[in-house]
């Protein structure tokens, strides 16, 4: 005598998940997101554009190639593809600092070696507390950061209150991308379960283009600081991931799913 038996249908099983970003990063998140039963849809929210001083960035990068820096600090891999599309030169000389595993990922793939990674606080000041081991008392560092124009400036006035040399030059532009009408309908009929939130611009685009997101819409947040800004934004948060890696917001996900059974 057999018995038919079910297969337990996954955590995120009928889930419609929003997610914010496109490129290799999105896809990624959208393929993982499958896995676990959930139906993605990659609507980027941000783009990135040039710098409006291209001459202050290109002369950061003359002077970085020819060894003026003793560190570079990388908070974002935006950053390293501003990088490599102006086919920047990092001397042996030069250490590099990156914010997280992902841009760490991203240099190395680029072909630049990676000195330092925080272990566990992917973050500007997790890197500043890091970059601690390297200082030697009395000796000033000479240091180029390179940021988006709305990054706070938290590791540039951190190093320089330790008396290091810092020249934090914006490398790239964040701007809004318009979304699909029939994504927000869909977020306005309470038909997506879940909006990944990828960093503080966007949750204001997040808040811009598709609030106020329905109570039934889970808003989840990739860690701390990223929560952080989005309830600046006035964006209701309620999901929060450990650290900030994309393996880390989906456990939220599931774990959400999991206790709203």
């Amino acid at each position: 005598m057999s018995t038919n038996t079910s297969p337990t249908p996954k955590p995120l099983q009928g889930w419609r998940v929003l997610v914010p970003r496109g490129g290799p990063w999105g896809h990624g998140v959208a393929s993982d997101l499958r896995t676990f039963g959930a139906t993605p849809i990659v609507a980027p929210l941000i783009n990135f554009a040039p710098t409006d001083d291209a001459p202050a960035l290109q002369s950061a990068l003359e002077r970085l190639a020819a060894g003026a820096f003793d560190w570079l600090t990388v908070t974002s891999a935006t950053t390293v593809d501003v990088l490599s599309a102006h086919e920047a030169v990092v001397p042996a000389s030069t250490r590099i600092a990156a914010v997280g595993e992902t841009t760490a990922a991203a240099l190395t793939v680029a072909g630049y070696k990676v000195d330092l990674v925080p272990l566990e606080d992917n973050s500007a000041k997790g890197l500043l507390s890091e970059m601690k081991q390297f200082e030697e008392a009395g000796a000033a560092l000479r240091i180029l950061t390179l940021r988006s124009e709305l990054a706070k400036p938290v590791l540039t006035n951190g190093l320089i209150k330790r008396g290091h040399s810092v020249e934090s030059v914006i490398a790239y532009r964040t701007i809004g991308v318009p979304v699909d009408p029939s994504i927000r309908e869909e977020v306005a009929a309470g038909l997506i379960r879940a909006i990944l939130v990828t960093s503080g611009s966007v949750a204001e685009q997040v808040q811009l283009q598709l609030g106020p997101v329905p109570e039934s819409t889970i808003v989840a947040c990739i860690g701390p600081v990223t929560a952080q800004d989005a309830r600046s934004y006035g964006l209701r948060v309620d999901v929060v991931a450990a650290d900030r890696t994309a393996e880390s917001l989906i456990a939220s996900l599931v774990d959400a799913a999991l206790q709203s059974r």
